[in-house]
């Protein structure tokens, strides 16, 4: 009996998860992107706090930007401290220009309905 419910809600999930995301879920986890350039942490929390129960692609988007985000400040953090040693004059402005066009590449493939995890990011949220 559980195992019959387990592999019931293991294909309702795989269902869900390979479903093609609505309009309304690519123009959530577009605005994820997007309004990170204004707001990098209050505008995409807020839209993927309501928004991540709603649809699995917004969940999927919100996780993979903090990640995104989470990995980049340290990126940064790291390269701050080595300019000590000078590099980090060169890695700060190369991180810099990464974290703009990853997150525009990471926008327009919400929009598409693509998931998208940014180079050198680390999965801190599964």
């Amino acid at each position: 009996m559980t195992e019959q419910f387990n592999e019931q809600a293991n294909q309702a999930y795989q269902s869900n998860f390979n479903q093609e995301p609505n309009s309304d879920a690519r123009l959530m986890a577009t605005l994820i992107y997007v309004l990170s350039f204004f707001a990098p942490l209050l505008a995409p929390l807020i839209i993927w706090l309501i928004k991540r129960e709603e649809s699995p692609f917004v969940d999927r988007a919100g996780k993979n930007y903090f990640n995104f985000l989470i990995s980049y400040t340290i990126w940064l953090t790291v390269s701050s401290i080595a300019m000590i040693i000078l590099i980090g004059f060169i890695l700060v402005p190369v991180i810099t220009v990464l974290l703009i066009v990853f997150t525009i590449i990471a926008a327009v493939k919400a929009y598409n309905g693509e998931d998208y995890l940014a180079p050198l990011s680390i999965r801190f949220l599964k």
